[in-house]
């Protein structure tokens, strides 16, 4: 099967500012390819040399086999591009937005109006039609603008962080629009610094600081980069926190809602025993020490800690 996307040793430098260092991977058609990572880790700057807004300044990529650096008007024809910030036009309505974007893309007009009319029902956004852009709340913005970028019904749709500042119903609207793309066939490469949204996806690359850290399936990353992880309740939580950072058989701690995930070494046999005695030793007691299964976000904390930022790497602002 080719490959939707596929870059090798991808770098962006801003002068002496290094944002993405060298990345490499590659996504199957068809796939949801989530790119996972925090604020600054490189994930905008990567997806803009994808969709030819940005030159690399070393390495090779192609999207939908045109290359990155050669043909990058070619590869806007073949895409769709949801941006992090929104940059639609705030002094036009919400149907002059799509009306507009439809004829940039070039769907031909009775197309155009029926693409509009499935698109708005699906995200909800009928009602809105007449509403100048620049009034819209965050969510409702994002609607739109996710409604735009598939308008001409891409093959490849670049989202990058589509669901940043919505609230939990669009957010489910959202993943379930995506699925849907999925499985009519397109390809969706995603950005997300929300790490329980990399469910939804059928690979991950995570970054951090630049630096591509991980790759695989969400079930491959959990099996393969997190050790035991012991779900505990215990008071007070922040002693807690200090006596199990302490302890030579706990890896990492994390805080999770009103409880602590805590990752313990390899050799340990008994996690949950092994939680228990530490914190009773430390006088903490022990409200519940209960082995879970490993979360995204245990992942990313695990991968983290053990990829600490080189000093030559900076971050970019998104």
């Amino acid at each position: 099967m080719p490959f939707a996307v596929e870059v090798s040793d991808l770098e962006k430098r801003f002068g002496k500012f290094v944002a993405v260092n060298g990345v490499s991977f590659a996504v199957e058609e068809g796939e949801v390819f989530g790119f996972l990572g925090p604020n600054g880790s490189g994930k905008s700057t990567t997806i803009r040399m994808l969709c030819g807004l940005l030159l690399p300044s070393r390495g090779s990529g192609t999207v939908a086999g045109l290359d990155i650096t050669r043909q990058a008007e070619l590869i806007r024809t073949q895409i769709g591009y949801m941006p992090q910030l929104f940059s639609l036009y705030t002094d036009l309505t919400v149907g002059e937005n799509l009306r507009f974007y439809a004829g940039l893309y070039s769907v031909p007009t009775a197309r155009a109006r029926e693409r509009i009319e499935q698109v708005t029902g699906r995200l909800e956004l009928t009602g809105m039609m007449d509403r100048l852009a620049g009034t819209l709340s965050t969510g409702w913005r994002q609607r739109l603008a996710l409604a735009s970028s598939v308008l001409h019904q891409p093959p490849i749709l670049f989202l990058d962080e589509p669901t940043s500042g919505v609230d939990p119903v669009t957010r489910r609207l959202f993943w379930e629009f995506i699925d849907d793309l999925a499985e009519d066939g397109a390809t969706i490469f995603v950005t997300t610094h929300v790490m329980d949204e990399a469910e939804h996806c059928t690979r991950l690359a995570m970054m951090h600081y630049g630096n591509l850290i991980a790759q695989g399936t969400p079930e491959q990353m959990r099996r393969e980069y997190v050790g035991s992880i012991v779900e505990v309740r215990a008071e007070p939580l922040w002693d807690a926190v200090e006596a199990l950072i302490a302890a030579d058989d706990v890896g990492e701690v994390a805080l999770f809602g009103d409880a602590l995930h805590a990752e313990c070494t390899p050799e340990v046999t008994d996690p949950e025993g092994a939680i228990r005695q530490v914190l009773q030793s430390a006088g903490i007691a022990v409200g519940s020490a209960t082995g879970v299964e490993p979360t995204m976000e245990d992942v990313f904390v695990s991968l983290a800690r053990s990829h600490e930022r080189p000093d030559e790497v900076g971050r970019d602002s998104t």
